[in-house]
């Protein structure tokens, strides 16, 4: 069975050939500084106990995670948006991995800066079992350590790309997360995470279903 990464890395080596060099250059030049600005070995980790958050999901329906909290253990994962393939492909792949999180008592939630008409969307277009939430000016990936800036050439990159992320984020084009996924107990503490400053590597649904497994041993 091909691996969540392993299908990224295919898309991103096709990817690849259809952007022009000097795009590509803006890209990894934008992804090496923000690797080096070691903001990922500085968001929350194991340990921590997890920011509170209410926020609307794609429905208008507003969900918090200490209401969630109240049913079992929660995954929590950020994305940036629709607009971006690589967040579609992990989205789908935590989806064909969501009846083996709900049977382990878990609620599955992502977290991205769109507005929730942008999440609708995607929750339709995916078929999505779970909730979809919107931290319009990414306040609660800000908490988790997570929010960073796009630097002026990627911004441009980006719009020149047709990613309306003035609208998309309402009214914040600039400010996206770091992917990162945690497993959170009912306790409220982080028990697994993961973050990278790679968009291009996710979380494996494996090692998230390994967690949670880890998460009823201890319990």
């Amino acid at each position: 069975m091909t691996t969540l990464n392993a299908e990224l890395r295919t898309f991103y080596e096709a990817r690849q050939q259809q952007i022009p060099a000097e795009i590509r250059r803006i890209m990894h030049r934008a992804g090496q500084e923000l690797a080096d600005s070691g903001q990922a070995d500085r968001a929350l980790t194991v340990g921590a106990p997890a920011p509170r958050f209410s926020l609307s999901s794609a429905t208008g329906q507003v969900v918090s995670l200490e209401d969630l909290l109240a049913d079992g253990p929660v995954v929590l994962t950020f994305y940036r948006g629709a607009w971006c393939p690589y967040c579609n492909i992990a989205l789908r792949s935590l989806q064909q991995h969501h009846d083996a999180i709900t049977a382990r008592g878990a609620r599955l939630v992502a977290v991205s800066p769109q507005i929730p008409d942008e999440s609708l969307t995607l929750t339709e277009k995916h078929t999505l079992a779970f909730d979809v939430l919107s931290d319009i000016g990414s306040d609660t990936a800000k908490q988790y350590g997570l929010a960073f800036d796009l630097p002026d050439d990627l911004a441009a990159v980006y719009g020149k790309l047709g990613f309306d992320l003035q609208r998309v984020n309402g009214g914040h084009p600039r400010t996206l997360p770091l992917p990162a996924t945690y497993v959170i107990a009912r306790d409220g503490a982080i028990r697994w995470a993961f973050v990278n400053s790679d968009y291009t590597i996710r979380a494996e649904p494996a090692d998230i279903l390994a967690a949670l497994d880890a998460l009823d041993a201890l319990d």
